[in-house]
């Protein structure tokens, strides 16, 4: 595995940002840039060893600073998904984040890991090179509590996986759920979109949510739904069934409450894509992942190398701990206590299979 690196552009406050080709042994590619750590590339190959670039993204660096753009490819924190009225108490005060969607806070706020320049270091582990990325986020930062000290790595292995490594510490008690927002075509960037790929979660409940796409904080079993992903099923059939929590989250918006023990990476999910035989395969040591499919992109989006994006043109597969935590404490919590290390993993691991 090598990395190499390039200028990739200027920020609009005139700050470098460098893009990251990291490559393996058989041909994989993955390109980063420390703006947002965000993945623009993913180079794949499929059946008959055709490579194809699986993630959706932008040419230029002035789309990814674009307040509009949709999170495509960036590291997220501190909080990925909703905290709801932007408000959480934790020892017994109340922290009122910034609202960026309506009256809640989502993936951070108003400018969230995904709209920051990481340091970048290129650092080598057991598996060759690979990008390490930091990011020292203030205390108060979004109005959150505590300098929190936060490493990102990104590895590409030899049996084609994708390897990300989350790292925080904070001096004050604070709240941390980091996760990645690629949006994955596995028939390629530019090939339209994702409803004929099959899904599988490694979960038989989910966390329902009302209009806004908050949990509400009910746990409902998937059997007899449209949300049951226990075996590769695909995606149309769910979106069109016209399931209340469909209609809610206008397709699959939803967390997923994983079969796993916490303790170790373990499989949350697989996606599979027949017409390119790519399968990918998802594991984490998180104990949710949110199924989103796409639902609020907007058509015409200009995407790089002259692809036009739409409704549906990706899925993401974001390994987290559950949305709005903090009001519902029977979930898995994100409190993250001073001195104390934050550390997960999530990997995203491609192969091809036959139909």
């Amino acid at each position: 595995m090598a990395v190499s690196s390039n200028l990739y552009g200027n920020t609009s406050e005139g700050k470098e940002v460098h893009i990251f080709n990291i490559s393996n042994s058989n041909g994989m590619t993955v390109e980063i840039i420390n703006y947002g750590g965000i993945v623009v590339s993913l180079n794949v190959p499929g059946r008959e060893g055709k490579f194809d670039d699986v993630v959706l993204g932008y040419d230029k660096l002035e789309d990814y600073e674009n307040k509009n753009n949709a999170y495509f490819g960036a590291i997220i924190g501190r909080h990925a998904n909703r905290i709801e009225d932007s408000v959480f108490e934790l020892n017994g005060k109340e922290y009122r984040l910034n609202a960026n969607e309506g009256r809640n806070h989502l993936h951070g706020g108003l400018k969230g890991f995904d709209k920051v320049v990481w340091n970048a270091e290129i650092i080598k582990n057991s598996d060759g090179e690979c990008l390490q990325l930091s990011y020292t986020s203030a205390d108060g930062e979004e109005n959150y509590p505590g300098n929190l000290d936060t490493k990102v790595t990104y590895t590409l292995t030899d049996d084609n996986a994708l390897k990300i490594d989350y790292f925080a510490v904070s001096d004050k008690d604070t709240v941390v759920n980091l996760t990645n927002h690629s949006y994955f075509n596995l028939s390629g960037h530019d090939k339209g979109d994702i409803t004929e790929h099959k899904v599988m979660i490694n979960a038989d409940k989910f966390t329902v949510i009302n209009e806004e796409c908050l949990p509400t904080g009910e746990i409902r079993e998937v059997e007899g739904t449209p949300m049951d992903f226990t075996v590769l099923t695909p995606i149309k059939p769910g979106l069109a069934s016209g399931y209340e929590q469909i209609i809610f989250g206008k397709g699959y918006d939803h967390n997923f409450v994983l079969n796993v023990s916490g303790k170790s990476i373990e499989k949350a999910a697989e996606v599979f894509d027949d017409k390119s035989g790519r399968l990918m395969e998802v594991y984490t040591t998180k104990p949710g992942i949110q199924f989103y499919s796409g639902n609020f992109l907007e058509d015409g989006i200009q995407g790089k190398a002259g692809a036009r994006y739409g409704k549906r043109s990706g899925l993401c597969l974001e390994t987290q701990y559950f949305p709005n935590a903090m009001k519902h404490k029977h979930f898995p919590s994100p409190i993250l206590r001073a001195g104390q290390e934050y550390r997960h993993t999530t990997i995203y691991k491609f192969s091809v299979k036959s139909v």
